[in-house]
């Protein structure tokens, strides 16, 4: 099943929709959200990736995200991989974006904080 993301350029302005599978393919700019899951002390939340995962199997990570959907703004897309990736909902406040020259290919990057 296709995944619509918004191709943006280096100042994060939308272009047009392309499917992610293209925007990586072809190292477009797109939009990824992020969550870094704290509890009252302070701890960060850690986790490993499914070993059946298509990037980074098995690998621990400390961000919680995906790519942030067509029309879709950030703090939504992380709120919606919260419950994807964890199966509960909170709320989750914006940090702050950059633009990630990323291993598989560039995206702006947005990081909240749970």
């Amino acid at each position: 099943m296709a995944e619509w993301v918004d191709r943006v350029d280096e100042h994060d302005r939308v272009l047009g929709v392309v499917e992610r599978g293209e925007a990586i393919e072809r190292r477009w700019l797109h939009r990824v959200a992020t969550v870094v899951c704290r509890d009252a002390g302070g701890r960060v939340l850690v986790h490993r990736r499914p070993d059946e995962d298509s990037r980074f199997p098995g690998a621990y990570n400390w961000l919680l995200g995906g790519g942030v959907e067509a029309g879709e703004e950030y703090g939504a897309a992380a709120g919606r991989e919260l419950a994807e990736e964890l199966g509960t909902t909170a709320p989750v406040r914006f940090r702050f974006k950059f633009l990630c020259q990323g291993v598989i290919s560039p995206y702006w990057l947005a990081c909240t904080r749970r």
